[in-house]
C-alpha cells in the first residue's frame, strides 16, 4: 500500500510537471488523523526549481492527485499535501488479502545477497540467556529480510580451535577423574558446573575408565565434549525454532593460515615486534596495534577471526551482518582493519551489538542453574516461560539496549501482557467468525463502501493499520528495529480491542463488512507474528 501511493505521487508529480529528472517523494504519516492516511511535503522540495511557492504547488498537484481512484479526499494544508485514502481503495486491497496476493513475500531486496552470522557462541557450555537475545534477533532479522525479498544466509561459527577446547578437554578430564574416586586439584581456569560433570559421565560410559588416566586424552576429551555442546546448541536453538543454513568450524578454516597471513603481508598489515606478529590496525583506525602470532608461533584468537571473515568476503556476498554481545565493542576496529588489509571493502560489514538481558521472577533475580554454573540457561527459560513469550519479549527492545523483564508478567491473562493481548484479539476475530451465521466466502465478498459516521471511519482506520504491514516490515528490517514489529502487532491488537468493546459486530446491519475488515486484521497478526517466529492462536 505504502509504495504503491509513493509510486503513484512521484509518476503524478514527474509526469504533471514534465521535470526532466525523477523526483523522490516522501510520504510520511499524519500526526493527527484529521489529516488523513498519508502526507507529503513535496511542494516544498519543487519549489526552488519551480520558482513557484510551495502553496501554489500543493494547490496544483491536489487538482491532478483527485482524479485518481486511491483517494477519497485530498487537501493542500501549509504547503502541505493532505491524502485519505478511498473506500473502493482499501477494498480493493482487502480482496487481495483474501485472496492470498498481499500477505505474501514482497520484492524489495534487489537481488541483495546477505550472510548473516549470529550467536557463534563457544561450544564449551551450554547457551546461557544472553545468547538468547541475539539468536532470536537474528533469526527475526533473517525471517522478515527473506519476506521482504532479500537472500539472506544464516551461519553459526564454531570457535572449536584454541586454548578454550583445551581447558574444556582438561575441565572434563579432571571431572571424570573426581567420578573415579581421585582427589584433583583444579585450576583457577577451567570449566565448571553439572554440565562437566555430565560429559564426563558421557565419556566414561563410551571410553571407560582409560580416557581419565592420562593427560595426553585431552584431545580426545576436548572432540568429545566439543561435540556434545554442539548438540546441546543445536537442541536449545530448535526449541526456539531456530536453524542455521550453514556451521563453519574455525580448526578447519585454520589450513588457510598461511595463506591468509602472505595476504596481509602483501598489503602491508603485519609488523614483526618483540618475538610476535602485530596487525598495523592503527593505521584503519584502531586503537592500538594487535598481536596475531605469539613469541612461541601460535596464532591468537584474532588469527581466527581474519581466516574467517576472509572465508566470507571470498563468498562474495553483497552485505555482511554480524550479531555480536556487547563485549565485543571493542574488537569491531580490528576486524574491520583486517578485511582491509585483506584486501576488501570493510563498509560491506555491518555489526551489531547485543545488549545484556536481566531477568527476575516475583521481583526477585532469576535463579541461576546449578548445572552451567552461574549462568541463567536457555533452556530454562523456555520451559518455564515457552518459546513464544520468550521470543516476544526478547524483541520488544532495541537490540542494542539494556532489556530487563519480570516473567511473572508473562502469566497475566490481560493488556500487560503483549503476547496474550495480541493471542487474544486474533483469538477472539476467529471465534466471531465461527459464531457468524456467514461463511467465508460471503464474508470476503462484502464490499467496504462506508461512509463518514464513527463506525465506519474506525472500521476504515482498522483496515488501513492492518494493510501498513509491509510499510511496517520493511522499516524494521531497514533500520534493524524489530521492536517496531512487536510495536505495531500490540497497536493493531489494541485497535481490535477498542473496536470490537465499542460496536455491535455479529447480527449488526453491516456485519459482512466488518468481519471482512477483521479478517484482514486477522491475517496481518497472523503474518506478523510468524516473521517473528511466534505461531498465532486461533483458540485461546
Amino acid at each position: 500500500m505504502y509504495h504503491h501511493i509513493k509510486n503513484l505521487l512521484e509518476h503524478c508529480v514527474n509526469t504533471h510537471f514534465l521535470l526532466h529528472e525523477t523526483i523522490q517523494v516522501p510520504l510520511e504519516r499524519p500526526k493527527q488523523k484529521d489529516f488523513g492516511h498519508f502526507a507529503t511535503p513535496i511542494a516544498f522540495i519543487l519549489a526552488k526549481s519551480l520558482k513557484k511557492a510551495p502553496n501554489a504547488i500543493a494547490e496544483d498537484l491536489c487538482a491532478a492527485l483527485r482524479a485518481y481512484k486511491e483517494f477519497a479526499k485530498v487537501e493542500p494544508l501549509n504547503g502541505y499535501i493532505n491524502l485519505t485514502l478511498s473506500y473502493e481503495f482499501l477494498d480493493s486491497l482487502c480482496d487481495k488479502a483474501l485472496g492470498g496476493q498481499y500477505f505474501i513475500p514482497q520484492d524489495f531486496g534487489n537481488n541483495t545477497r546477505i550472510l548473516l552470522e549470529f550467536v557463534s557462541a563457544n561450544p564449551t557450555g551450554p547457551l546461557h540467556i544472553g545468547h538468547a537475545r541475539g539468536a532470536i534477533y537474528g533469526d527475526s532479522l533473517k525471517r522478515i529480510g527473506q519476506f521482504l525479498g532479500y537472500e539472506i544466509v544464516s551461519e553459526y561459527y564454531i570457535n572449536d580451535a584454541g586454548n578454550q577446547i583445551a581447558t574444556l578437554g582438561l575441565s572434563v578430564l579432571l571431572s571424570g577423574k573426581e567420578l573415579l574416586g581421585e582427589a584433583v586439584e583444579y585450576p583457577q581456569e577451567y570449566y565448571k558446573g553439572a554440565y562437566i560433570t555430565d560429559i564426563a559421565k558421557a565419556a566414561l560410559a563410551h571410553f571407560g575408565e582409560e580416557i581419565f588416566s592420562s593427560d595426553s586424552h585431552i584431545p580426545t576429551l576436548s572432540i568429545f565434549a566439543k561435540d556434545l555442546m554442539l548438540e546441546e546448541i543445536r537442541k536449545n536453538l530448535k526449541s526456539l525454532d531456530i536453524e542455521f543454513d550453514h556451521y563453519v568450524s574455525e580448526k578447519e578454516l585454520f589450513g588457510r593460515w598461511a595463506q591468509t597471513l602472505e595476504t596481509l603481508k602483501a598489503h602491508n598489515g603485519v609488523v614483526e615486534n618483540e618475538g610476535k606478529l602485530w596487525l598495523c590496525s592503527t593505521q584503519k583506525g584502531d586503537q592500538k596495534d594487535r598481536v596475531i602470532v605469539r613469541e612461541n608461533g601460535e596464532p591468537t584468537y584474532l588469527a581466527g577471526d581474519i581466516i574467517y571473515h576472509q572465508d566470507k568476503f571470498m563468498r562474495n556476498f553483497t552485505h555482511y551482518i554480524n550479531i555480536w554481545g556487547a563485549d565485543h565493542h571493542g574488537y569491531i576496529a580490528r576486524v574491520k582493519a583486517a578485511i582491509e588489509f585483506l584486501g576488501y571493502d570493510s563498509t560491506k560489514l555491518e555489526i551489531l551489538l547485543s545488549q545484556m538481558v536481566a531477568l527476575s521472577k516475583g521481583g526477585q533475580n532469576y535463579k541461576m542453574s546449578k548445572r552451567a554454573g552461574n549462568f541463567i540457561l536457555l533452556r530454562d527459560v523456555v520451559e518455564d516461560i515457552g518459546s513464544d513469550a520468550l521470543r516476544f519479549v526478547f524483541l520488544t527492545k532495541r537490540v542494542d539496549t539494556h532489556l530487563e523483564f519480570d516473567v511473572d508478567m508473562l502469566s497475566h491473562q490481560d493488556s500487560s501482557n503483549p503476547i496474550f493481548y495480541i493471542n487474544y484479539a486474533n483469538a477472539r476475530i476467529h471465534t466471531l467468525l465461527e459464531k457468524s451465521s456467514l461463511t467465508r466466502a460471503q464474508v470476503a465478498s462484502a464490499h467496504l463502501v462506508g461512509d463518514e459516521t464513527p463506525l465506519w471511519q474506525d472500521l476504515r482506520s482498522l483496515v488501513f493499520n492492518a494493510l501498513s504491514i509491509h510499510q511496517v516490515l520493511h522499516s524494521s528490517f531497514c533500520e534493524r528495529e524489530i521492536q517496531k514489529v512487536c510495536e505495531y502487532l500490540k497497536m493493531l491488537a489494541s485497535d481490535f480491542h477498542s473496536f470490537y468493546n465499542a460496536y455491535k459486530i455479529l447480527q449488526s446491519p453491516h456485519q459482512a463488512e466488518i468481519l471482512k475488515a477483521l479478517l484482514v486484521v486477522s491475517e496481518s497478526i497472523t503474518l506478523g507474528l510468524r516473521l517473528i517466529g511466534i505461531q498465532a492462536k486461533t483458540r485461546m
